[in-house]
Order: C-alpha cells, then structure tokens, then sequence
C-alpha cells in the first residue's frame, strides 16, 4: 500500500480509501465487516462514511454506514490504528428524517450531527469531519456551469468554522474538509484560517475520474500548492467505466440496475466516452476498471482515492489498482479519448 499525508497533518492514509455508502442498502453488516477486514488486510486505513449513508438515502437506513462501522471497531478493538472520516450534511429538505429537513451548517445542526455519528460510530472523536456540501448554492451534483442564486441566504463560514473550531478544541474531531466545494469556496476557507487563527481545512472530496476531471480546471493548482489534496469519489463514475453497463446491460444486483434515479454517468453524453475507456484498457490487456482507478491513483494532486464495492471481488480489484502501471501509449489514449469527450458527467 502507498501512503500520502494528509494535508499538513501528520497523518498518513492509505492511497485507497474505503468508501462505504453501499452498507446498509446493498450490504448487508456482516458483508460490510468482511469488506472492512478485507481492506485492511490488504493495507487500507482510511474509511470514508456520512450521516446520510447509505445511498440512496432513506428514512428506515439513515445512519446505518456509520454503525456498521462502529460495530466492527468495537470488535476488532483497533480504533486507534483507523483513520476515520465522516460528513455532515448541508441544507437537506429532501432529507425531513434528518433534524426535520432543517439541516445547515451552522452550529446547532453541526453539533447534533457530530453527537449522533460519534454514537454511531462508537468513537469519541473523528480523524476528519467534512462538510458533504455547501450551504450555499453551487454548482455541483452533476451541473457544470454556476448559476448565481441572489436571493439565498447561506449560513457565513465563519459561522461554520467556528462550529468546526469547537469541536476540534473538544477533542470531537482531529481535522476538517470539504466536499463538493468550488475553488472559490475552498480558498475562502483557508483565507479564513490564515487571517483568524482557525482551523486549517486538509482535504477536498469532490468527484474525480475518467468522466469527470473538472476538478483539473480550477482545483487542481489549489490541491497542490496550498497542500489540500482530493479524495476523489466516484472514480469508476458509478461502476460504469468498468463496463459493465455498456450496451444497454443491466447485471442483476447492479447499482445502476437497483436505482434508476442515478442517471449521472449513463448520459447520452457518457456512453462514447465509456465505451472508448473500455476498449482502450482491452487494447492493451487491462481491466477497464482497474485502468480508470490506476489513472486517478497517479494524479498530483491525488490525497487519496475512494473506492466502493458491493463483492469482495470487486474490492480487491480495486485495491490491486495500486499495482498497474499505465504505459505512455495508455496514457495518450485517455488524453485522445478525454479531448473528444470533455466531462460528460461534471
């Protein structure tokens, strides 16, 4: 396993982390601790969770990621060896199971937020606390250009920091990042850190992978110089550059198969894109999936790459990505292929 720093911490996670949305809908506990002993076998030591989790969110499953989590602590008793990250939700009124559909990110909501992960988890304190998304409107989700809304009314991020701040001064939470945020946003935040003496943001988790590399445009530069890296989610874009969906295919038990709402990486758009990234990795003997992940694994800009899987199979072909060498040819193919098909699934 290849380790990266996070942030200017002086921790060191594991290049794959193990996402973990699928628990509690497609997996069940017992499938998710064999995923979790799997991973950490193999040399994962960062997990990623939500208080949402899993998806697709549900009032009769929220919250059951963490716990699943929280159970296999308990019983492996190596809580101190496991880098373990989780989210607070933003603005939420779809979610009315969820402090009654009246989620911000101000300081009520995020300590009734942290005050039930930590239960969940069975854990005083988490290795670091995200926001999963702005409490503003931005551009994320699937939507690539900004459309200013003038009439919102955000809870400031000085607000939210200063929630953050308490509950690193408590112990509760070691450090802090961000999701689905915009260099606008991620640099107002460290600005906010430098000039008050607050906490230091570590990391963005924003959707990065061979159908998405938005991140490049303004993030990227961010990432490296101001040493606040990604954790790259969805980086086989829902499964669907392993392939396993081309022509039309619906595999039973499938992600895509199971929730049709997902409709962000199967666009009219995507499936050229796919279908190429597939034949590029068949061309030169790989596996589709494993090329995707191997590609997102060599970014500069990369903290730490969050993979997901339903199968232990799965799993360890995703963590074994860690072992492929992308040869220059490949290489150029994903840059021919990516000049054609520009972000088909921002």
């Amino acid at each position: 396993m290849e380790f990266r720093r996070l942030g200017q911490t002086d921790l060191e996670v594991s290049l794959i982390c193990l996402g973990t949305m699928t628990w509690g809908q497609q997996n069940t506990e017992a499938e998710a601790h064999q995923q979790l002993d799997m991973a950490w076998d193999m040399g994962v030591n960062f997990l990623d969770a939500a208080e949402m989790y899993p998806v697709p969110p549900r009032a009769n499953t929220s919250g059951l990621t963490e716990t699943y989590i929280g159970t296999w602590l308990a019983s492996r008793k190596n809580r101190d060896k496991v880098i373990v990250a989780t989210k607070v939700v933003g603005p939420a009124e779809h979610m009315p199971w969820i402090r009654g559909g009246k989620a911000r990110l101000d300081r009520q909501n995020i300590r009734a937020a942290i005050e039930g992960s930590l239960k969940r988890l069975q854990t005083d304190y988490v290795d670091l606390y995200q926001l999963h998304w702005p409490d503003r409107d931005v551009n994320n989700f699937g939507q690539l250009e900004y459309v200013h809304n003038f009439q919102e009314q955000p809870v400031p991020l000085e607000e939210t920091l200063d929630a953050l701040e308490e509950l690193v001064r408590e112990g509760k939470v070691r450090h802090i990042g961000v999701s689905n945020e915009t260099p606008w946003g991620v640099m107002r935040f460290l600005e906010l850190a430098k000039q008050q003496g607050r906490p230091r943001i570590v990391s963005i988790q924003n959707p990065y992978s061979l159908l998405n590399r938005s991140f490049e445009i303004g993030l990227s530069e961010i990432a490296i110089r101001e040493q606040c890296g990604l954790l790259a989610y969805s980086p086989l874009g829902m499964g669907t550059l392993s392939g396993k969906y081309l022509d039309g295919a619906r595999p039973k038990g499938a992600r895509l198969t199971e929730f049709k709402e997902f409709i962000r990486y199967i666009t009219p758009q995507a499936a050229p894109a796919i279908e190429r990234y597939v034949q590029l990795a068949r061309d030169h003997g790989l596996s589709p999936a494993q090329m995707a992940l191997a590609y997102v694994n060599t970014r500069p800009f990369m903290t730490s790459n969050i993979i997901g899987a339903t199968t232990p199979d799965q799993l360890k072909e995703n963590i074994e990505s860690l072992n492929v060498k992308l040869s220059k040819d490949v290489l150029a193919g994903i840059e021919a292929i990516h000049r054609d098909h520009p972000n088909p699934s921002p």
